[in-house]
């Protein structure tokens, strides 16, 4: 009888120390408020494409959670003259393309001036042969596609951040392009893997 006396007044106690904490509920990862942002960027960069210099150019922008990890959209595209003349018989072209998907970033030391993050870019992206005068100003036509497919990518990098001013950051950095195989006239299958540099400038509430 006296041990059910002593364990009910354990019980009674524990009860009424959760219910004087109530307004100091915790959890694992803690319980101070989560500050969010959101951001948007224009990426240029460069990289190699089958022995070819390529400019790069982008944009990408995402919802950023407590400083440190950014969930987004990115997208690039293929920018300078890629002319091929090896491709088809009697015909110069040019290959254009571009890919893009989902944009995870987390992101290391926020505060400081100077931090890294680590973008990585899980998509899909096209990748076409056309003629190479499509796009002469003086005698405009359509283009015509000469070859084309479609491919999976995913790209991870890591960055160097600086931060500008409060709503501005400029980010250094390099990545690796992997896709799927690519299957295009006389052209390897991982014509598009490869390192790339980038430059971006990043606007907005971080």
């Amino acid at each position: 009888m006296k041990r059910t006396i002593i364990l009910f007044g354990l019980m009674l106690g524990l009860l009424h120390a959760a219910i004087a904490q109530e307004n100091e509920y915790r959890t694992l990862f803690g319980n101070r408020k989560i500050s969010h942002g959101a951001y948007g960027a224009l990426t240029f960069g460069y990289t190699s494409i089958d022995g070819r210099d390529a400019l790069l150019t982008g944009m990408k922008g995402g919802w950023i959670i407590d400083h440190r990890l950014t969930l987004g959209f990115a997208g690039t595209g293929f920018m300078n003259d890629l002319r091929f003349t090896d491709k088809l018989s009697n015909e110069a072209v040019n290959m254009a393309g571009g890919y893009g998907g989902l944009l995870i970033e987390p992101i290391i030391a926020p505060f400081s001036p100077v931090h890294i993050a680590f973008p990585i870019i899980i998509g899909a992206g096209g990748v076409a042969f056309v003629n190479y005068n499509w796009w002469n100003y003086d005698n405009y036509h359509e283009p015509t596609v000469w070859d084309s497919d479609v491919f999976f990518v995913i790209e991870p990098g890591v960055e160097i951040e600086f931060n500008v001013v409060r709503f501005m950051r400029l980010a250094i950095g390099a990545s690796y392009r992997h896709t799927s195989s690519v299957m295009l006239l006389n052209t390897n299958q991982d014509v598009l893997h490869g390192f790339n540099g980038t430059f971006s400038l990043k606007f907005g509430k971080f």
